[in-house]
């Protein structure tokens, strides 16, 4: 079993103690050594490789299925898996895939708030009163009663629905997987992802929570952007692809919707020649929404449930549809 990034070493005692069978290496420096071009990692890693029946870790080393004749499960330690899929072979192959959906739900779906709160209070007018030293009180607005839009009713979205219910919002939400209206338990209507339209047009603020998968690249762009309202807040959690970042500066600057909160980028860093930096009515965020002190122990807690699982074969946590994408 190869254990790489976003595992700590006090994790390997722990493996061996599941199962004595099974012999754990930490693998993260020889894989950035080889992804440096170092040929002597990479010859280590094929001796690795070649054994290996289980990895974990956030990055795959290239050419995985080949090198790794016996490997039968990867168990990744982020949410979103698109990376991973980008191999075809891995992807149409029996090797099982887990993420840590859930566990990844919590800081992505506060950030997703704070951009809301800051939004109704307009904190950027008191942050320019404070650098003008200048004391002028105004009316603000409150969430309640708003209506919040979230595409992609996954362990993210759901979180941020039930924060959303916390505050007295109509929920709204779109999940591929549905086939005709319904509701929730934090959803007052959770609908098709075909009528995405219908909830754009109803949102006061629209959260992006979608996986990036070959259907949902550029998901919300200038179409999208002119269905919703002119008031709208537009928030985006989930990867950075899934938004046409043009079209997005070009619904900013015009009016389309009044403003923008990004934790993610179709380019990542935001290139400085960027459009969206000279924006007034955008909040930016260095994709910090699931950057939490406790995130690798709530991962490493979550691989040893699902290394149990699998020593005793029972169905695994966090089961990731290849086919699907997420």
């Amino acid at each position: 079993m190869l254990v790489n990034d976003e595992m700590t070493e006090d994790v390997l005692p722990r493996v061996e103690a599941v199962d004595a069978q099974i012999s754990a290496t930490y693998v993260g420096r020889i894989l950035t050594a080889e992804i440096d071009g170092d040929a002597d990692a990479k010859a280590d890693m094929d001796r690795l490789l070649v054994a290996a029946e289980i990895y974990a870790g956030r990055r795959i080393p290239a050419d995985l299925v080949r090198r790794s004749p016996r490997l039968k499960w990867v168990q990744n330690t982020r949410t979103g898996v698109d990376k991973m899929l980008l191999d075809s072979e891995f992807r149409k192959g029996p090797i099982v895939l887990t993420n840590v959906t859930g566990v990844h739900s919590y800081g992505p779906a506060e950030l997703a708030m704070l951009a809301c709160l800051a939004h109704v209070k307009d904190m950027r007018a008191c942050e320019r009163q404070k650098e003008e030293r200048r004391w002028q009180p105004f009316w603000t607005e409150v969430l309640w009663g708003k209506t919040m839009g979230i595409i992609g009713y996954g362990s993210i979205g759901e979180r941020v629905a039930r924060i959303a219910k916390a505050f007295d919002m109509r929920v709204l939400a779109t999940r591929r997987t549905v086939r005709t209206a319904s509701r929730s338990r934090h959803v007052d209507l959770l609908l098709p992802a075909a009528e995405l339209d219908r909830l754009l047009s109803e949102s006061d603020f629209v959260v992006l929570c979608a996986p990036l998968t070959p259907e949902t690249h550029h998901l919300i762009g200038a179409p999208q952007f002119a269905a919703m309202k002119r008031n709208a807040l537009f928030i985006n959690i989930s990867r950075g692809p899934t938004v046409d970042e043009a079209a997005l500066a070009v619904a900013l600057r015009d009016g389309w919707i009044a403003a923008a909160a990004l934790d993610v980028f179709e380019q990542e860093p935001l290139p400085q020649e960027s459009p969206l930096w000279e924006l007034p009515n955008i909040m930016c965020s260095p994709h910090i929404g699931g950057n939490v002190p406790s995130y690798a122990d709530m991962v490493q807690e979550l691989f040893l449930r699902n290394l149990a699982h699998y020593v005793r074969g029972e169905r695994l946590e966090c089961l990731v549809n290849k086919r699907r994408g997420y």
